[in-house]
């Protein structure tokens, strides 16, 4: 994710404060894990990555096999579980398992539609240690309801979010930018101010499951750029005026460029430090099959969430700890160092150090080899060109050198 807030708005702290720096991260990092606990959900979206249907699905994971996932997970030193669906709510044994999970050490976020999350569940997520609930929104016109496949489903919604805000669990929204909600854009952020919600993840379109639909209803470049420019300012505005919302976006590495670029218009030492931090964090790079590892519901282990066509093994045969670890598998080795691989667009990109090549899944799905340049690359050919900065190459010599010498 590309934090905005710390990064483009951290210039106008009073303190003068600059984005956080931390080491470069490597391939040796643990992943964060996405479980999809349940394949069940009680809506039936349009565009659901994971095609879940508000029906029982055979073969999910046991409670004692979910357990023992749980504890090769601790063992293993993931810094974070991710529990998604399918509605993970829907699942009769989840509360169980985060408190399982909890006891283990495990930092928990619940990713779910919120429709469930009555004043009760809210405070039972609240004493049973979860970390932060992630909710999904549409948009904010009523018609929404429709991609959602149930009626009123939008203000069940908003509620699950207010009863989280009401019992102090950390809650915050994401919105997937798509052609039927960006120009939302400017209501979600009020609705963030109005409710005082802490935080929200603006997620770019990933063709996986019932979205599986390359550029269907996905944003045209400069509709992305329009977004991109709309959610900075916004973000900018909120941080200016004190108030604390962070703004993230997701799916999209080229956000980070893109931002880097609008910094460096205003003011470049901050900007050179923007650079630096992003590096650091190197983007696609250290995204699927290495910073982030998915576990479907009938225990099946994929490079991340969005790649559920391909299968590394399953940890009903073996740990997902063992799973993880085996290069053996073609793409995984592939995904430990993907800069070599890149073609097209992204080949020559001055910006690969910070983007990393985004997502691959999306060249993938969209050219059939996922060393291709990542479709939802919205940079101009002269942006991706090393006439764009004259001192970005500077830059990524300097960035290199720290690397190694850390």
């Amino acid at each position: 994710m590309i934090a905005v807030t710390e990064l483009y708005c951290s210039r106008s702290r009073p303190n003068g404060a600059q984005p956080a720096d931390i080491p470069p991260f490597t391939v040796s990092r643990k992943p964060v894990v996405v479980w999809n606990a349940t394949r069940t959900c009680n809506l039936n979206c349009s565009h659901c990555y994971s095609d879940a249907r508000p029906r029982a699905c055979p073969g999910e994971l046991t409670t004692a096999e979910a357990c023992a996932m749980i504890e090769d997970l601790a063992q293993f030193g993931v810094p974070a579980l991710l529990l998604a669906g399918g509605e993970p709510l829907m699942r009769a044994d989840l509360l169980e398992l985060i408190a399982y999970a909890r006891d283990r050490g495990l930092r928990l976020v619940l990713l779910t539609n919120g429709t469930l999350v009555t004043a009760a569940v809210a405070a039972r997520l609240k004493r049973s240690g979860v970390g932060y609930v992630d909710i999904s929104l549409k948009g904010f016109n009523p018609a929404r309801d429709r991609f959602r496949g149930e009626l009123g489903a939008q203000e069940a919604a908003l509620a699950g979010i207010r009863n989280c805000a009401e019992v102090g669990q950390r809650v915050g929204i994401r919105v997937t930018l798509r052609k039927q909600n960006h120009q939302d854009l400017d209501a979600i952020f009020d609705f963030l101010e109005r409710e005082k919600i802490g935080r929200v993840c603006f997620h770019h379109v990933v063709y996986a499951g019932r979205g599986n639909n390359p550029r269907g209803d996905d944003l045209s470049h400069p509709e992305t750029r329009q977004a991109l420019d709309l959610i900075l300012r916004r973000a900018d505005d909120l941080h200016r005026r004190g108030l604390n919302v962070e703004v993230f976006t997701g799916d999209n590495h080229v956000d980070g460029v893109y931002l880097y670029l609008k910094s460096a218009r205003r003011d470049p030492v901050h900007a050179a430090q923007v650079y630096r931090t992003l590096a650091r964090r190197g983007g696609g790079r250290y995204g699927a099959g290495v910073g982030i590892g998915n576990i479907d519901a009938q225990g099946n282990v994929h490079p991340d969430q969005f790649w559920s066509h391909h299968t590394l093994g399953n940890i009903r045969r073996r740990p997902f700890s063992q799973i993880w670890t085996d290069l053996s598998d073609p793409l995984m080795r592939g995904l430990r160092n993907p800069l070599p691989l890149l073609k097209g667009k992204c080949a020559k990109c001055l910006w690969k150090p910070v983007c990393g090549g985004s997502l691959r899944v999306r060249a993938e799905k969209v050219y059939g080899d996922p060393w291709m340049h990542d479709p939802a690359c919205y940079l101009s050919q002269h942006e991706v060109s090393r006439e764009t900065s004259g001192h970005a190459g500077t830059l990524e010599e300097d960035v290199l050198l720290e690397e190694r010498a850390a």
